[in-house]
């Protein structure tokens, strides 16, 4: 799938997002110190019927991309803390959709008592599928690859729910690449996101959602000055 593509499940999926107020508009600030005209939290994802609604869109599109061969994964991995939620969740949909598959994520501090370490849940091995919400710099990405590589295992990929296509301003990535692009060209991974920021572009220009019709100028011009 192309990056201006869209698809029923991506235009789905922003439409939750925006009815579950975790995609939002106006004038928000970014890390980077841009003014950006929307903002998506996963963090509101946060009780359990939209956790349980993500989680599906996580493993259709997970299911979906191994169908398709754009990955192979034997596990997942989610880096403390957002991923934690995230890996658990998608693993238990992923076994209700027939695909049963083990999941570990770390802790932030090393335990030095009990199992110890700082990677908890199933034993990390073959090839490791990190799972996040969205990819900023890609430390995260970077710091779960090590966590993986020290247990002998293979990182396979990344699957987030929002791609940004955007430029990136930090990590060391060219001015030109976006987060997800720094993680597949220079990380070597290929990176499934649910939805991009085109296909919010799709919604919003397209009819489907007449009253967010007015957010898709703003989008726009965001996504012209800053879009890769």
């Amino acid at each position: 799938m192309s990056t201006d593509d869209t698809s029923p499940l991506a235009q789905a999926f922003v439409q939750f997002a925006v009815s579950a107020g975790v995609l939002r508009f106006g004038e928000f600030k970014t890390k980077a110190g841009r003014l950006s005209p929307y903002f998506f939290n996963a963090g509101l994802f946060d009780d359990g019927a939209k956790l349980g609604r993500l989680a599906e869109f996580y493993a259709r599109r997970l299911l979906q991309a191994e169908h398709d061969g754009e990955l192979a994964f034997d596990m997942l991995f989610g880096p403390a803390y957002k991923g934690i939620t995230l890996a658990s969740a998608v693993a238990v949909e992923l076994a209700r959709q027939g695909r049963n598959v083990p999941f570990a994520y770390n802790r932030k501090e090393a335990k030095d008592h009990g199992e110890g370490g700082t990677l908890v849940g199933a034993p990390v091995r073959g090839r490791v599928l990190i799972i996040d919400d969205v990819i900023s710099a890609g430390t995260s990405v970077r710091e779960s690859i090590a966590m993986i590589q020290s247990a002998d295992a293979t990182p396979c990929g990344v699957t987030i729910a929002l791609d940004r296509q955007e430029r990136a301003t930090e990590g060391g990535q060219d001015a030109d690449w976006s987060a997800v692009q720094f993680v597949t060209r220079q990380l070597g991974l290929p990176v499934v996101a649910v939805a991009t920021l085109a296909d919010l572009l799709s919604l919003l220009q397209g009819g489907a959602a007449p009253e967010l019709a007015a957010h898709a100028g703003p989008v726009q011009a965001y996504r012209d000055r800053y879009g890769v």
